[in-house]
């Protein structure tokens, strides 16, 4: 599992995914609920859950509560992170 100390190690490992990719790709057009993001694919709701744990830990994407919905938000400056290392 990648260091907690090195935010890039965590971003690339979460980026592998094409799931999580997919996922990104969708929070880039706006916030959604945790149920839209997991409609596409043909997986259980723990398994989704696993796949948001891993791009939440890498500060990819942010997770809310709001009343009983389970909202999702891109977090843009990570990629940029990433996007500026890549540019070294």
């Amino acid at each position: 599992m990648p260091s907690s100390t090195d935010p890039l190690t965590a971003i690339f490992a979460a980026l592998a995914d094409p799931t999580r990719r997919a996922i990104l790709a969708r929070l880039a057009e706006g916030e959604a609920p945790v149920s839209e993001l997991a409609r596409p694919f043909d997986m259980s709701a723990p398994a989704i859950s696993k796949h948001l744990r891993v791009l939440a830990d890498a500060g990819l994407i942010e997770r809310e509560v709001s009343a009983r919905w389970r909202i999702c938000h891109l977090r843009a400056h990570a990629l940029r992170d990433a996007h500026d290392w890549l540019g070294t």
